[in-house]
């Protein structure tokens, strides 16, 4: 098993891009290829960012990526909600709720990561 899979951001990350996938493909042909193309491409994004972040000793640069990407994130599925692109109230829901749940976790990982950081700097 790779070393990031285990991780409970990881499998938030892939659930949600999974989602988004499906979501997307029930997207008008309008916002299938324009809001859902970048919707696609930073959940994708995110499973990166991830990846980059527990792959490397300094990890702070990538969990900042990680939740910058993430709060970008949580932007376009909020523009595609008001473009009417998703169908169904429901079918954002469960999106921005995955966000959410990602955006919290990037952040506690980049707090712990400073704090670490912040520890050894005294010692």
């Amino acid at each position: 098993m790779a070393r990031y899979e285990h991780l409970p951001i990881f499998k938030a990350a892939l659930d949600c891009s999974v989602l988004i996938e499906r979501q997307v493909g029930a997207f008008s042909r309008a916002h299938r290829f324009a809001i859902g193309a970048d919707l696609r491409r930073h959940s994708q994004q995110i499973l990166i960012c991830v990846l980059r972040a527990q792959s490397c000793d300094k990890k702070v640069p990538h969990l900042e990526k990680l939740r910058d990407t993430a709060e970008q994130f949580k932007i376009l599925l909020r523009i595609a909600k008001e473009c009417k692109a998703f169908h169904g109230l429901s079918a954002f829901v469960q999106a921005i709720e995955q966000a959410e749940t990602i955006a919290r976790q990037s952040e506690g990982w980049l707090k712990s990561e400073r704090g670490k950081h912040a520890g050894t700097a005294h010692a």
